[in-house]
């Protein structure tokens, strides 16, 4: 008789062979091995949403510092031209989405740089395999911080801020006997907020799609100093190219690339901040523009590429 049959009905033994056959599939299925593994990202690096957190902290404290100047420059503006005057009142607003911006890309950078070069550097990744996890699905939760989790997080620390900030100098204003309605006009709180999550989507998660992923790449390859690996054969290109052509295309596609200055996303008039908002923005002509599907045609290549080596990967 097989060890099954031995089995009294009741045991632990017999509980243990049914539960193995009837649980099973649906922990697979309950457990979201997506969901879990955005998880296990955000707890592993907890930098991802404490910096821009202490970024937006450090800001406020600042403004909170230079609150006090606010009701002599109100007074100040009260004879400015309109143009001067909302530029000075959109001023603090900007810079605080600026310096919330600047630090989603330092963080993108360096998550994806370390994201899978870190557990094979700690061994943690003969842990990882030993799970029901496919590649795919923790590649693909690795890829979802630079391209939905951090975005979001972005907006929603920045707009957070922001309304802090609005809240504060309204308080300023109204113990200082001046009117917040002028403040509150010059502010049209939805229409900024929707210029930051589409600028925030498209200039910083899908037009530099193909770095993020070519340093996914390389930190799933490279054995130590990725940054150094991933930035050599740019470095390498553009000599070349300034070198036999004395041009500079590449180095600045890159750079483009990176910092989200992108002509299908053209603002008018050229200059100002993409949140202002008297921008026009051009949705069609991006997501129609040839040079975001070969980037984004680049970057699931790369993906790919990066699902493929960590198959064979192991720790370092």
């Amino acid at each position: 008789m097989n060890s099954q049959s031995n089995a009294m009905p009741g045991s632990p033994r017999e509980s243990q062979i049914s539960g193995s056959q009837v649980i099973s599939p649906a922990v697979t299925s309950a457990t979201l091995p997506v969901f879990w593994s955005v998880r296990r990202e955000l707890w592993e690096n907890r930098y991802v949403y404490l910096a821009p957190l202490g970024v937006a902290a450090i800001f406020f404290i600042g403004h909170l510092v230079g609150i006090i100047r606010l009701p002599a420059q109100m007074r100040l503006l009260s004879g400015a031209d309109p143009k001067h005057y909302r530029e000075a009142i959109l001023g603090p607003y900007n810079i605080a989405a600026a310096f919330l911006m600047g630090t989603y890309i330092l963080v993108t950078l360096f998550y994806c740089a370390d994201a899978l070069h870190s557990e094979r550097r700690d061994r943690s990744i003969l842990f990882w395999k030993s799970l029901p996890v496919s590649d795919f699905t923790t590649v693909l939760a690795k890829a979802s911080i630079p391209f939905l989790i951090l975005p979001l997080l972005t907006f929603a620390i920045t707009l957070g801020l922001q309304f802090l900030i609005l809240m504060l100098s309204s308080a300023v204003l109204m113990a200082s006997g001046l009117s917040v309605a002028s403040l509150w006009t010059q502010l049209p709180v939805l229409q900024m907020s929707l210029l930051l999550l589409y600028h925030i989507m498209t200039a910083h998660a899908l037009w530099p799609a193909p770095v993020y992923c070519w340093l996914l790449l390389v930190s799933g390859w490279a054995r130590r100093a990725v940054l150094l690996w991933a930035a050599l054969p740019v470095l390498a290109i553009a000599g070349v190219e300034k070198i036999a052509f004395h041009t500079d295309h590449f180095a600045a596609l890159v750079g483009h690339r990176l910092i989200g200055i992108t002509e299908p996303m053209s603002f008018t008039p050229p200059g100002m901040f993409p949140t202002d908002p008297m921008t026009h923005i051009t949705p069609a002509q991006f997501l129609l523009s040839p040079a975001l599907w070969i980037g984004l045609a680049l970057a699931v290549a790369f993906l790919g590429a990066a699902v493929r080596l960590r198959r064979y990967q192991g720790p370092i």
